[in-house]
């Protein structure tokens, strides 16, 4: 089934003698929908950028009435097609806006995912075709918005299986290589979106789906394009297709029309092409400038996010855009503040298949700088230059290739650079390409600064993809569809610096979450909702709050450090062979900063540089199992830590051995300890901590202000789907209240202060029985019971439990030990606040217990916000 998407329109011919209105032959008629407002075409007024050509061989082009805006014509040395189809919104060969090459690409995604509707969308896999299509692909992909991506590549990655491949007949290199880093990305059975500029013969499309649909079959394609140009031979053959493999085949094009080419049009444009690269009418075309000494290019320093991939050679998921979108506008600026005083016209030069990251950057200096930014890339494909206003390749930059092709050294090209009046152009290329032969006297570098007073390099890190995780003799990799992206990091989400933590978390920054306490009281304790589904409303502490907060800190950090040495001194002597082979996994958010602390432990004791990281466990709900996955397929699961602040009553110690238990039983992976390292352990939960005493640890006084600006994690199906990661927030806006390093550093000062105490408890730990008693979750039973709850939930035990209450849920009452002193300061003023009763008791197990208002209502609360007894 062939269902082309595409509006009905005016159509005409574009040829010699300009545009003619009427009936076009072979493809069905449809105005240039889909791409931005703006005027794409030829720079030179109104000549058509085709009209050398077409009066030269009788080429017309025949189509919608925009067509000529946004195709040109070219001639190329290649025995197989003489002309050739040159965009003006592709940013190949022409500099065009970064803005309109990336909103015809995005308005073509948006399409698609209309076509598709959510669902489709969100199991569907875009592939787009190098190299000229791999920036359109991935724009297309960003328009759909829920599929992750991948390119085609003539880049062979020493240790990527290549999981499929094509020829592309009429190009000038024709072998493609399919290098997903997760095999299983084409396995799934949702659409596949293939995406390439023009829409031709359709043998690459047909080749394509021939290979992919033999090793993955699956229901659906779209195919997507800027221009539909197939024969009338050629329009029925997508029918054929879908018939041979019984799938369904859509089309989504941005415009439609056909080639009419004169008999011996080959023969002819063989021959034009050969008397004008003999020189005979040629001069300034070749635009290569005099060699001189190279000015160095200046080097500008992007800050590119670790872990992004710098294209979709290998796979790019939505959370790893998601990352890209929140560092380009730091990124852009970097250029920006590079650019040469008076820059009025600047272009942003892309490298053959790297088009995507420097459109993406393109685009970002467009809203930050008044000059005018245009962006295009460099190519492999040889295109005759002639300059005329009627032809679309007015200049030629010639350099040999510098990232060492696996096809051996030739040359490359750069065109219509020359001679376009740029200020300034900004080189982008990824680190396989920054090679001495970019940097020599004939190489890129060199041509371009011979036609601008100004160049610039930025290089974008080239990923290499991660070892394949074991997978168990039951497990195929086609069970695990999805691409896990890589750890989100500060300073794009978080305060912590990016070696600290990474978070296996999905970044959901933008979404609204936050909802009145009293309403999600009501929502969780009538089952309506569960608690990880939304977020409370930040708690902004008073000026007095913030005052027992640092009075805490001074008074606690020696006592904390002590507690942060002594557990990390016992994970590393019993739970790893290989100290430096420990890897910290926090439960965010608690955990995280006794994560990073402990961290911080090992390198300050022991020169270690341990990995940390942190994921989402939810009560009721489990443990991220995609983060378990992303781990297992990075480290031996033997070596992970997980870690926590504080043990209560134990419900997420539990709640983590029945997950890890499960995920064992789903997925076959095994080794994952489900043992807890915790800072304070005053519940007798766990084997390994700092202490057992319940003492404040201010890190439990704040939310996310004192935990890397990060919110609590959330779980809710709409927004986390089956193969991403849990979902949190990271609250930029609060940035002037961040206390995270000033917490982390005041007590990583006081290391120095307490190494003999810690060894002096650590060898007395290590000596004696520390199996957990659970006398916690006795007394919370025995309260609950006592106090008429009748739900251990609503029971929240210890400084840290019972502070949580008073910040994000509806408190009834707390319960105080007699006689508990300073620890208890920052407690009572925020029960004073609230208007909750504090009740010594004598006989408490903890230092306080924090009761949820257990018959909540919205009329648990009076009209000033206080809490009402029961």
């Amino acid at each position: 089934m062939n269902n082309a998407v595409n509006d009905g329109g005016g159509a005409g011919v574009w040829s010699a003698t300009g545009f003619r209105p009427g009936t076009k032959a072979g493809a069905g008629a449809g105005p240039a929908a889909g791409g931005p407002s703006g005027t794409p075409g030829g720079a030179d007024g109104d000549v058509w950028s085709g009209c050398w050509v077409a009066e030269r061989l009788g080429v017309e082009l025949v189509g919608d009435e925009g067509l000529g805006e946004l195709l040109g014509l070219a001639l190329r040395r290649n025995p197989k097609r003489a002309h050739l189809l040159v965009s003006h919104v592709l940013g190949k060969h022409i500099p065009q806006s970064p803005a309109v090459v990336y909103g015809y690409g995005f308005a073509l995604g948006l399409r698609v995912r209309d076509l598709l509707g959510e669902d489709e969308a969100r199991r569907a896999v875009v592939l787009g075709y190098a190299e000229t299509a791999t920036g359109l692909g991935h724009s297309v992909a960003d328009g759909v918005g829920l599929a992750p991506c991948l390119h085609s590549t003539r880049r062979p990655v020493e240790g990527v299986a290549t999981a499929g491949g094509f020829e592309e007949s009429h190009s000038h290199a024709t072998s493609h290589l399919l290098l997903p880093e997760n095999p299983g990305l084409l396995a799934g059975d949702g659409p596949l979106v293939l995406v390439d500029d023009e829409f031709s013969t359709g043998n690459t499309i047909l080749n394509t789906i021939r290979d992919l649909h033999e090793r993955y079959p699956r229901d659906r394609y779209v195919i997507v394009a800027l221009v539909d140009m197939r024969s009338a031979v050629d329009l029925g053959r997508l029918d054929d297709l879908a018939r041979e493999i019984g799938a369904r085949v859509d089309l989504v094009t941005a415009a439609s029309g056909a080639v009419r080419l004169p008999e011996g049009v080959l023969e002819k444009g063989q021959a034009l092409v050969a008397r004008y690269e003999a020189g005979a009418e040629a001069s300034f075309s070749e635009a290569q400038g005099e060699v001189q000494p190279a000015r160095p290019a200046l080097r500008v320093e992007l800050g590119w996010p670790e872990g992004i991939p710098d294209g979709g050679r290998h796979g790019f998921t939505p959370e790893h855009r998601v990352r890209l979108e929140a560092a380009l506008p730091a990124m852009a600026a970097r250029i920006a503040e590079a650019l040469p005083s008076g820059t009025r016209r600047v272009l942003v030069l892309g490298f053959e298949e790297l088009m995507y990251a420097p459109l993406r950057l393109g685009v970002a200096l467009e809203k930050l700088t008044d000059a005018e930014v245009r962006y295009s890339t460099t190519t492999r494909s040889p295109v005759l230059a002639v300059d005329d206003p009627g032809y679309a390749i007015r200049t030629r930059l010639v350099f040999p290739a510098h990232d060492n092709p696996a096809d051996g050294p030739g040359e490359r090209y750069a065109y219509n650079v020359a001679g376009a009046g740029f200020d300034a152009v900004v080189a982008v290329v990824d680190s396989t390409a920054d090679t001495p032969e970019l940097h020599a006297p004939d190489g890129l570098l060199a041509r371009l600064a011979a036609h601008t007073p100004s160049v610039l390099l930025a290089v974008v890190p080239s990923y290499a993809p991660a070892r394949p995780s074991t997978v168990s003799p039951a497990q195929s990799p086609t069970e695990r569809p999805s691409m896990l992206p890589e750890p989100l990091r500060g300073p794009e989400f978080s305060s912590y610096a990016p070696d600290e933590v990474g978070w296996l978390l999905r970044d959901l920054s933008d979404t609204r979450l936050e909802a009145p306490t009293e309403e999600r009281e009501e929502a969780i304790q009538s089952g309506g909702a569960h608690y990880a589904e939304s977020l409370p409303v930040e708690y902004q502490p008073s000026d007095a709050y913030q005052e027992l907060f640092h009075s805490a800190l001074t008074a606690s950090a020696t006592r904390i450090a002590q507690a942060v040495g002594v557990v990390t001194e016992t994970v590393l002597a019993e739970r790893s062979p290989r100290p430096g082979g420990v890897v910290l996994v926090s439960l965010a958010r608690a955990g995280t900063p006794v994560g990073v602390l402990m961290r911080r432990w090992a390198q300050h004791r022991h020169g270690l540089d341990l990995a940390h990281y942190a994921v989402s466990i939810v009560r009721g709900r489990g443990i991220d199992a995609n983060a378990l996955r992303w781990l297992a397929a990075h480290h031996d699961p033997a070596d992970i830590v997980f870690v926590d602040g504080w043990t209560g009553k134990g419900a997420i110690t539990r709640e983590l051995a029945q997950a890890v238990e499960e995920f064992e039983a789903s997925d076959g992976i095994t080794g994952f300890d489900p043992e807890i390292a915790v800072l304070a352990d005053p519940g007798s939960c766990v084997r390994t901590y700092g202490t057992r005493e319940d003492f404040l640890i201010p890190s439990a006084c704040l939310n996310s202000t004192v935990s890397g600006l990060i919110s609590r994690t959330v779980l809710r199906a709409d927004l986390v789907g089956e193969h991403d990661y849990h979902g949190a927030k990271f609250y930029r806006e609060l940035a002037a209240s961040d206390v995270s390093v000033a917490f982390l550093d005041a007590v990583s000062d006081r290391f120095g202060s307490v190494d003999e105490a810690v060894d002096a408890q650590v060898k007395e730990l290590l000596s004696t029985d520390r199996s957990p008693t659970w006398e916690g979750w006795a007394a919370v039973e025995r309260i609950s019971e006592e106090y008429g709850i009748h739900d251990v939930n609503l029971v929240k035990p210890g400084v840290g439990e019972a502070t949580r209450v008073l910040l994000r849920r509806v408190p009834w009452k707390i319960l105080a030990r007699a006689g508990a002193g300073a620890d208890l300061d920052h407690v009572r003023l925020l029960a004073e606040q609230r208007g909750v009763p504090v009740e010594e008791v004598a006989e408490l197990p903890y230092t306080c217990v924090g009761l949820i208002h257990p018959k909540y209502t919205r009329g648990a609360t009076g009209a000033d916000g206080k809490a009402v007894t029961v």
